[in-house]
């Protein structure tokens, strides 16, 4: 509990370089030149070993409930059924377990704020989202509102203002949509808009996306280099292995502000803040 894991996540220090939409940046708690912190962790392996175990459990149950499908990745059961009400138990414990860590981290951070600038620091949550997680929601489909089970892997709810399911806080402004870059460009607050309850269930993407596999990262490259590359834009980096600096390097990910731009331009979610990085720490 309170360890960031390995892989993509990583917990940066960050600062608000732009706000596009004032009214949503102040009912965020947001502001320009603002030192903020976006953390990306999980469950620690808890989630990825549920998704093994049902992905299996799956694969022989649907031969019972005569369901085929193209991919064994898309491996599903009717939810109703044992095997389906055992996965959701699961699923709901790796993610209950995944928001106590971020919330073990961040008050860790707290400590950390309050060493540096004194007792009157604060440091505040302005949301908590899980992006590998199946909701119940109700979505327009064939013409009708119907109940749904929306699983969102690799991608983050965009629930437009106004809609029930929204923090009284966030209402009027959507729901904020965390899209992080890389550790060496910027990451992204967005709100959430009505054309993705149209064309998506409600989701956008939750990150820029990778150019590069991990190996592909790591070839050729050396971490120091890497480092010090980061460090001559002013960006602090600090990992437990080499690895987790490699795998990570700004040029394994897409253009962030080039995926915004889309997603904006289509109307599934709105610019609200461009956050760049101060210092990152990778698991």
């Amino acid at each position: 509990m309170g360890t960031l894991g390995s892989g993509n996540h990583f917990l940066e220090v960050q600062w608000v370089e732009q706000v596009f939409d004032a009214a949503a940046a102040r009912a965020m708690g947001l502001a320009q030149d603002q030192a903020v912190v976006l953390v990306h962790c999980g469950s620690r392996g808890l989630g990825h070993q549920v998704c093994a175990d049902y992905l299996a459990e799956m694969g022989s149950a649907m031969k019972r409930y005569q369901i085929t499908l193209p991919d064994r990745q898309l491996a599903c059961v009717p939810i109703q059924s044992p095997e389906g009400q055992a996965y959701l138990a699961a699923m709901c414990a790796s993610a209950n377990f995944a928001w106590a860590n971020r919330q073990a981290i961040t008050h860790f951070l707290r400590g950390s704020f309050e060493k540096l600038f004194g007792k009157d620091a604060r440091l505040e949550v302005v949301y908590d989202v899980c992006h590998n997680i199946a909701k119940r929601e109700k979505h327009v489909w064939e013409g009708r509102k119907r109940d749904v089970l929306v699983h969102r892997k690799g991608a983050t709810r965009a629930f437009p203002p106004g809609h029930r399911e929204l923090p009284a806080a966030y209402r009027e402004v959507g729901q904020p949509v965390l899209i992080p870059g890389s550790m060496g460009t910027a990451s992204w607050v967005l709100t959430g808009a009505e054309g993705a309850m149209r064309e998506t269930f409600g989701s956008v993407c939750h990150g820029a996306g990778r150019l590069m596999s991990r190996t592909a990262a790591r070839k050729g490259r050396d971490a120091r280099e890497v480092q010090k590359r980061l460090e001559e834009q002013g960006i602090l980096v600090r990992s437990e292995t080499r690895d987790g600096i490699l795998e990570e390097v700004p040029e394994a990910y897409k253009n962030v502000d080039e995926v915004i731009e889309v997603v904006h331009a289509a109307g599934l979610s709105h610019k609200m803040a461009r956050l760049r990085p101060m210092g990152v720490i990778k698991g």
